[in-house]
């Protein structure tokens, strides 16, 4: 099955000095670059990066080191019927959500992240999923025309409604301007429906 291979995700920020501090801080610094980019943006940017970890306590582990590195919160991390975590804002703007499909912790708290997972919230999702698939990108599982994840390494990339996205990181739907994001890959220089930007620099 073809695999599409994410580099980095490259974040654009008005202050860089503290958006690298940020990713380093919570262990992204490996898949995540900063560029410099004043471009307006307001409101939600229609995108959001999930990092996924083992249990409750690497949650907290990293949410604490995400508000010590100047984060805000969104959603205060908590019990849920689908496990444990919560949602905050990088300080450049980028939403942020740290969970666990885990309820209890088998083990001390580490900062390990177990995936990184692209969220790009879609108008249209049949139609960014159709844009996709004909670029050659493989479904690697799907709900209807309200998910699908695409097979992919290094960073993990799915298509969600943009309305149910903004509801799940708990911001208004509202947004206007750059998504002061790109993605670094091997397929290409292109946008997709949404104006999301694929470069293969």
């Amino acid at each position: 099955m073809p695999m599409t291979t994410i580099k980095s995700l490259v974040i654009e920020a008005a202050d860089p000095t503290t958006a690298t501090a940020f990713y380093q801080a919570i262990g992204l610094a490996d898949r995540v670059r900063i560029r410099h980019d004043t471009t307006p943006t307001t409101g939600f940017r229609g995108c959001t990066v999930s990092l996924v970890v083992s249990q409750p306590a690497t949650v907290d582990a990293l949410t604490e080191a995400a508000m010590s590195a100047g984060a805000t919160a969104l959603k205060p991390v908590t019990k849920s019927f689908w496990g444990y975590g919560g949602v905050v804002r990088a300080p450049d703007g980028t939403i942020v959500k740290i969970a666990s499909s885990s309820k209890k912790n088998t083990g001390p708290a580490t900062k390990h992240i177990d995936d990184v997972v692209l969220l790009l919230g879609a108008e249209n999702v049949a139609t960014t999923k159709k844009f996709y698939l004909d670029r050659g990108l493989t479904v690697k599982r799907g709900f209807g025309n309200k998910y699908v994840e695409f097979e992919s390494s290094g960073v993990k990339f799915a298509l969600y409604g943009r309305r149910a996205l903004a509801k799940d990181a708990g911001v208004p739907t509202t947004g206007s301007g750059s998504h002061r994001l790109a993605i670094a890959a091997d397929e290409g220089d292109f946008s997709d429906p949404d104006g999301f930007a694929w470069e293969s620099r």
